[in-house]
């Protein structure tokens, strides 16, 4: 494998930091060519001076001075279009999307057009514009490379299928946090104890999108479209020792899972060095130690953000921008204290049932959507 030039968008993150550890471990495989953070300016300074990061972005505009002033030997840019342009860039090779939420889809399509492989991280930009993302990679010959756990796991599965079509993936949860809440425990659950995960040190968003199960279903229509596979070929289950990351069911009944120690650098290195394998500094599975692994049905009465995410890829059109828009606005809200944790579900409920239909979005309509329904719902829980 060359030396592979990455940019690495949302650098500051959980995804994003833990990149830049597979990097660090790796300099003789990977060189940094751009990193972008939204607000973090501090941890972007220090990184691209660790790195020796060509270019910088920091998307919130009026940190620019200070990023700038502290990396005058580096080129700094300001805002999400600073993003955009430089993805295409030809001194990049791969571009790692690891953005939180709806911004990653407007970079992420920039680099597909560019003809960048895709690392990508933000299940959001193929939840809200699935069709779109997946026709324009076909079209412009772009992988695009899982790297979420599960869908990492799904594709190294199929690595070994020999082209025998698969017949049903079994996506595994950890159940979060309140897993074996009653609904009336949660009902009162605080933000706090939503944050508690326990397999997984992820952002606050996801975090709180994984206490609702939401990001399940997220990850179910990411799956949709990575696999090319009908929603009601996709099982959930519940494992909650997130060992298995997720199994693929094929026409004979046999079932391929890909296991591992819960640990995001595995599936990061795995889509930044395909096809290669290469040494990871990290915890290895000891199967004596473990024990054994439980699997569950998921509650869909105490968690109806998941039930919502299939009812949004069954919709189809517009209906998955607006969820993920209105879910957006409501974790916000109940991150900081403004609503319960139902809330979310019925606020995004709200959103799937008021949207202005559109069965065949183009990339302005997705856009539209995301920013009148985020608005709204922003607007009913703050």
């Amino acid at each position: 494998m060359e030396k592979r030039r990455i940019a690495i968008l949302g650098s500051t993150g959980s995804i994003g930091r833990q990149a830049l550890d597979v990097v660090r471990q790796h300099p003789d495989r990977f060189e940094v060519e751009l990193l972008t953070a939204n607000n973090n300016a501090a941890l972007l300074v220090q990184q691209a001076r660790e790195f020796d990061a060509n270019c910088v972005v920091i998307c919130n505009e009026e940190k620019y001075t200070e990023v700038a002033q502290a990396l005058q030997d580096t080129k700094v840019f300001a805002g999400m279009d600073s993003v955009c342009d430089l993805v295409g860039g030809d001194n990049i090779d791969m571009v790692l999307t690891a953005l939180v939420g709806f911004s990653g889809l407007r970079p992420t399509l920039a680099a597909i057009r560019a003809g960048k492989p895709i690392a990508l991280a933000n299940k959001e930009t193929l939840v809200a514009g699935g069709s779109i993302v997946m026709d324009l990679a076909r079209q412009k010959g772009v992988p695009i490379l899982p790297v979420d756990s599960e869908h990492s796991a799904i594709f190294q599965c199929l690595m070994g299928a020999a082209g025998n079509r698969l017949k049903k993936i079994h996506l595994t949860a950890s159940g979060g946090p309140f897993r074996t809440w009653t609904r009336e425990q949660m009902a009162g659950a605080t933000c706090r104890e939503a944050l508690q995960h326990p397999q997984w040190n992820m952002g606050a968003k996801i975090t709180i999108d994984s206490a609702t199960m939401m990001n399940k279903g997220f990850e179910m229509i990411e799956a949709r479209w990575l696999f090319d596979t009908d929603p009601s070929d996709i099982n959930i289950v519940v494992h909650p020792q997130s060992v298995i990351h997720s199994m693929v069911e094929f026409e004979d009944g046999a079932v391929l899972a890909q296991m591992g120690h819960p640990d995001m650098r595995e599936p990061i290195q795995f889509a930044l060095s395909f096809p290669e394998r290469l040494p990871l500094n990290n915890k290895k599975l000891d199967f004596a130690a473990l024990g054994s692994l439980t699997f569950e049905r998921p509650d869909f009465d105490r968690f109806p953000c998941l039930e919502l995410a299939f009812e949004a890829i069954r919709r189809g059109g517009n209906v998955p921008c607006a969820m993920n828009a209105a879910n957006e606005a409501a974790v916000a809200a109940y991150l900081a204290g403004r609503i319960g944790y139902f809330d979310i579900a019925r606020t995004v409920s709200e959103a799937m049932e008021t949207v202005s239909y559109i069965a065949k979005p183009a990339v302005e309509d997705i856009l539209a959507t995301h920013e009148a329904v985020f608005a709204r719902a922003k607007e009913r829980v703050w």
